[in-house]
């Protein structure tokens, strides 16, 4: 019995899809729920899995494709056998022409003989299976792709692993060469330009700055870290902290919260903030939802999962949609200070940075601290520069006394 394969029904806000890579080809076995082919979207990398077991018997689109919701990718043979499902897919072999039967036995054995692997592991990645970073990194290191083991996807050789191979000593630098190479924008990159443009050109953006003192974060951490592990089998990290004490702040100060429709203001109710998570294919945002209620263990949890699906590629559309505020930390890239984008419809996104420690006057004594500066970028449109620098007073406030944040203070 034929199956069909669609493209998944995608959201309103996402038009259509391109065809990424298929995983398999024509005459291929196929098991249920094994991955056939990725698509990639404006937002995020759909995986398509095959709704049964069988043969994949045709393919109707090839990779670099634009398809659309609920279209006709392929046909799955259930149940079909894989010399069966090879015979469907391959065309008849043609009638050898006279005079050539004694050159094929001698063909078919050469093919043959070059058909039989030598062994049952993958073939290493050449250049052109590459992702467009690491291309560039193996012609600049002088690195051959098939000599290194890949730690990606799938055994996929990622820029990490060619950078890795290059420092401890399996490669040297390509001899005075001077590479360039000159790649299309992935889907993502192309719309994570367009928004960052429309940021840029639609909203009177204005960046504020405080700085923070952690001690107390850090040695609450210090003393409840283990205990709080025991409990909930997460660890306790520095990001719910900012996470809640931006949720209780934005129902104090609601309009940045709030994000323009045309003339009108719309004021959220509710804390739904989009933490800012780097990939490979570009920074993407996650919402945790109604974080008002949440506690500490709840929000670790959620970021972690997020984490681990934005590395393994399975973040959805839903996991995207939405968001009234955004909380980015540049700080684990080492970052100290910067002027983060607002992303729209959103009025505002909050910047973390690097905790450094640095000398500051407490109490009337220079101590040695761990300071962070935090950065508030907003809609001057609809936020006066007097809420934005009582807001990020607030959150500042809150981490320097964290009980503030458990009492909603």
């Amino acid at each position: 019995m034929a199956t069909e394969v669609k493209v998944p029904v995608l959201p309103e806000s996402v038009s259509d899809a391109t065809i990424a890579s298929w995983h398999k080809k024509a005459g291929d076995a196929v098991k249920r729920d094994e991955n056939l082919v990725d698509l990639e979207t404006d937002k995020v990398v759909l995986e398509v899995p095959s709704p049964v077991d069988g043969v994949l018997k045709e393919i109707k689109f090839k990779e670099g494709d634009t398809v659309t919701s609920q279209q006709l990718l392929a046909i799955i043979e259930e149940g079909a056998s894989v010399a069966s499902g090879a015979a469907a897919a391959a065309p008849a072999a043609a009638k050898p022409a006279a005079g050539a039967e004694e050159v094929q036995p001698k063909a078919a054995a050469a093919k043959a003989e070059a058909a039989a692997p030598a062994s049952t592991k993958p073939a290493p990645a050449s250049g052109s299976e590459l992702p467009p970073g690491a291309r560039f990194t193996a012609a600049k290191e002088g690195i051959d792709p098939s000599q290194v083991d890949g730690t990606g996807r799938r055994g996929a050789v990622t820029k990490e692993d060619l950078v890795n191979y290059a420092k401890s000593g399996g490669a040297g630098k390509a001899g005075g060469a001077r590479p360039e190479e000159r790649v299309p924008m992935t889907r993502i990159r192309t719309r994570i330009a367009e928004r960052l443009m429309q940021s840029k050109n639609s909203i009177a953006m204005l960046t504020s700055f405080n700085e923070v003192n952690l001690a107390k974060v850090s040695a609450a951490r210090k003393e409840l870290g283990e205990d709080f592990q025991k409990a909930h089998g997460i660890k306790l990290g520095f990001m719910s902290f900012f996470v809640k004490a931006a949720a209780n702040a934005l129902q104090r100060f609601p309009v940045i919260n709030a994000s323009v429709d045309g003339s009108d203001i719309i004021y959220h109710g509710y804390a739904d903030i989009s933490i800012a998570v780097s990939t490979e294919k570009g920074l993407v945002t996650p919402v945790l939802r109604n974080v008002e209620r949440m506690g500490f263990a709840d929000i670790e949890q959620g970021i972690a999962d997020y984490a681990k699906k934005a590395r393994d590629g399975k973040l959805g559309l839903d996991d995207l949609q939405g968001g009234t505020f955004t909380i980015t930390n540049g700080g684990t890239f080492g970052s100290l200070m910067s002027t983060p984008i607002v992303n729209p419809p959103q009025s505002a996104i909050l910047g973390m940075h690097t905790i450094k420690e640095r000398p500051i006057a407490e109490n009337g004594q220079v101590v040695i601290a761990p300071m962070m500066y935090i950065a508030l970028s907003y809609d001057h449109r609809i936020i006066d520069g007097k809420d934005a620098v009582q807001f990020l007073v607030d959150i500042k406030n809150q981490l320097e006394n964290p009980n503030r944040i458990l009492f909603g203070l």
